[in-house]
């Protein structure tokens, strides 16, 4: 019973059916899909999470914690652009961990992704509608509660914003009529942000200062002095960039959603990697400068966390700036908004053209070839959840999705790249080399571990040490993370068990990826490839659990009640439904059908011959 259990769980998405043709249109170029990620990435981090960082946890060194967040999140975009180069369908990490590690891994994923979207338009909806309201003395806050029950619920708004749920449908509706003018729409806004975002740095260098990033203790007034740590240029030392980088990591979350795109890209295996790549550059050049400018412009403990531009630009007496970026906000907030909610239909569109959700929401329209039920069902499901829900949790619960679909997808690049080749090429390969293969068969241990003597084509036994590895590495990883997190400062003072503890376990992180270094690695090709495997992998899913562990427990507890319900749906309906499942039962149908007619024959034969003496 569990075999069979592990069998239908780890059933993986044939490779053939990338091949299949697709219903969606390939309209989208390399323009069009970076300014996606682009326009799904600078929204409310460009306008409120520098001046945030910088005023409480970094202060100008905040330049720095978004430079080490731009790293991190380069790791996880390497891994997305060579999956994108395999496995060019919509879904994202859904698709890809579906193909390489099998159906259960595949539905927690993709579920997850569902949650980062679904909350991620619902937060910037919400932000955007209090954003608007702020400008105009919050208006609408007062009539939606003037014309509401009252409730006193911690995790629901004070009152529901009907604003944000119409903002969402209008988009969905606009998402519906078709991709490449909803492609057009956020082309032009991304443009508007952009340009706004260079004349925040433009101006900003002209008033800057360079001597607000060397203010030192005594200068800093008393009344915030308690606060605003030693002063000059990390006022925090390195652990508070180490914190605000922890913080912008979530300022680069969005660029994923390049990956869903692929049945809809002109050329996915070229196109997408591009665009990742070249909004990630945009992304940290934009969060570098304006963060440089912000700090040089103003003292980093007087800045406004909540809407620190047009502040600054107030203080400084230029409130002609001010205005350009408070309108280009909107315009960026728009662009986020839809940058957030456009890969979330797609999503839908594969995990239900699969079977592992409600087959209902994988329906094409034909006249504007999108998914239709799935847009106007995520576009209802996120509007009701920007109404009724408090913005603070939102945010809380938007990260932990991303972040487990980016430690999946740098071990899927792990596994993809040291499994066994399927290619009869490289099958005659290994066959070819017969002495290598009889000496590897009577190889010990040693041998197996640190691939003596050479082997160059993976073979069974090199795949499944090299996934063993992973296992080990990933569940090493989790617990040096949690040492660091929780043990810091024992770690620091140089607590015994604490030291000896992480020791070992940086040590034996370092023995099991040399063992996963020395496999043999399969030999495809692709348009891209992530560069120096595994080291790159490795340190994205490291980064991405210390992350997730960073997170707090009433996230946990809200993540685990929402993996709970994807659980019941992936029982109850998943399992029996599932279009792979189909596909091998028909398969095992045919195959005892071949046998049955095989031995029919035979025996017919056989009666011949024995009727002719």
């Amino acid at each position: 019973m569990a075999a069979r259990i592990l069998s239908v769980m780890g059933r993986r998405k044939r490779m053939e059916d990338d091949a299949e043709g697709s219903q969606l249109a390939r309209v989208l170029s390399v323009l069009d899909l970076t300014a996606l990620g682009v326009g799904s990435t600078l929204g409310l981090g460009v306008y409120v999470l520098a001046g945030a960082v910088a005023r409480d946890t970094a202060g100008p060194a905040v330049t720095l914690s978004f430079l080490v967040a731009a790293i991190a999140s380069a790791f996880a975009a390497l891994c997305y652009a060579e999956f994108a180069a395999r496995v060019p369908k919509a879904g994202s990490a859904y698709v890809y961990s579906y193909v390489s590690v099998g159906e259960f891994v595949a539905f927690v994923i993709g579920w997850n992704l569902i949650l980062e979207y679904v909350i991620g338009t619902a937060s910037v909806a919400r932000g955007m509608s209090s954003y608007i309201d702020a400008l105009t003395n919050y208006t609408m806050r007062d009539a939606f509660i003037s014309i509401s029950p009252k409730w006193e619920i911690d995790f629901l708004s004070k009152y529901p914003d009907f604003f944000s749920f119409f903002v969402i449908m209008l988009l969905a509706v606009l998402l519906a009529t078709g991709v490449k003018e909803s492609t057009m729409m956020n082309n032009i806004f991304t443009a508007l942000n952009l340009i706004t975002i260079a004349i925040v740095i433009v101006a900003g260098g002209i008033k800057a200062d360079f001597k607000n990033w060397n203010i030192p203790k005594e200068s800093i007034p008393k009344e915030v002095r308690h606060r605003a740590g030693e002063g000059g240029f990390m006022p925090f030392g390195f652990s508070g960039v180490m914190a605000g980088a922890a913080k912008c990591f979530y300022g680069f979350v969005g660029f994923d959603s390049v990956a869903t795109t692929g049945e809809e890209a002109r050329n996915p295996q070229r196109s997408i990697p591009l665009a990742i790549a070249f909004s990630l550059v945009i992304i940290f050049f934009a969060y570098f400068g304006i963060s440089g400018v912000l700090t040089l412009m103003w003292p980093y403990y007087d800045q406004d966390p909540d809407a620190p531009f047009p502040y600054v630009f107030e203080q400084i007496g230029w409130p002609v700036i001010k205005w350009i970026v408070t309108v280009g906000a909107i315009f960026a907030l728009c662009t986020c908004l839809l940058g957030a909610m456009f890969p979330l239909p797609r999503v839908l569109y594969a995990m239900a053209k699969d079977r592992l959700i409600f087959h209902n929401l994988s329906r094409i329209h034909p006249r504007t070839k999108t998914p239709l039920v799935a847009t106007i069902s995520s576009g209802i499901l996120a509007g009701l959840m920007a109404m009724l829900f408090d913005l603070q949790q939102l945010i809380d619960m938007m990260s932990i999705g991303t972040l487990l679909a980016y430690t999946i997808v740098a071990i899927c690049v792990l596994v993809l790249r040291y499994q066994e080749s399927e290619d009869p090429a490289f099958l005659s390969i290994a066959a070819s080399n017969k002495a290598i293969s009889k000496e590897s068969e009577d190889n010990h241990l040693f041998g197996h571990l640190f691939n003596y003597p050479l082997k160059k084509v993976p073979s069974a036994v090199s795949s499944a040490i090299s996934k063993w590895g992973i296992c080990l590495f990933s569940a090493l990883a989790a617990g040096l993370c949690a040492c660091i997190i929780y043990s810091g400062h024992d770690l620091v003072r140089g607590r015994l068990w604490t030291v000896v503890l992480t020791t070992l376990l940086a040590l034996s992180l370092l023995f099991i990826l040399v063992v996963i270094a020395r496999q043999p690695k399969a030999r495809t090709d692709l348009s891209f490839k992530v560069p120096w495997v595994p080291i790159i992998p490795a340190l994205s899913v490291i980064f991405n659990l210390y992350l997730m562990l960073e997170l707090d427990g009433h996230t946990w507890i809200r993540f685990s009640v929402w993996m709970a319900l994807g659980f019941l749906i992936y029982i109850c309906y998943a399992i029996p439904n599932s279009e792979e499942g189909r596909r091998r039962k028909e398969d095992e149908i045919a195959k005892e059908a071949y046998t049955n007619d095989a031995f029919a024959d035979d025996n017919l034969k056989k009666d011949n011959v024995t009727s002719k003496f």
